[in-house]
């Protein structure tokens, strides 16, 4: 494992999600000894290599995200990153509008499913205060 790349993968993590994000899954979901080896390696590899590289802004990486997650059906992944979106600047119209685009070219029920994820993930923003 690459130090340089955990401890990169670690830093964009936490400015992608947010601290209060990072230390909740912590505390939760990577709490489970498999599931740290997981994030390391997510941390150091996708998070430290691939968020890391450059050519692309932050906010244009994370509607790619947002986009592939919602063609390819993954909603758990989908709500961690519209959360990432909006905190690099996305709007709910602005996402909605690029979810609602792909009806043409991936299919109703992966837009309906991607659409009732984001109506959830923004209520909860909402609910946490960032604005629309």
């Amino acid at each position: 494992m690459s130090e340089t790349d955990l401890k990169k993968g670690r830093e964009m993590r936490r400015a992608l999600l947010g601290d209060a994000y990072v230390d909740r899954t912590a505390a939760t979901t990577y709490n489970d000894p498999l599931m740290r080896k997981f994030i390391d390696l997510a941390s150091e590899t996708v998070f430290g290599a691939l968020w890391t590289r450059p050519g692309l802004d932050l906010k244009t990486r994370t509607l790619i995200t947002v986009i592939s997650d919602a063609s390819t059906g993954r909603e758990p992944e989908l709500a961690i990153h519209l959360r990432m979106a909006r905190r690099q600047g996305w709007t709910e119209d602005e996402l909605t509008e690029a979810i609602l685009h792909l009806l043409g070219y991936v299919g109703a029920p992966l837009v309906r499913d991607a659409m009732l994820v984001a109506t959830q993930v923004f209520a909860e923003l909402r609910a946490e205060g960032l604005k629309a």
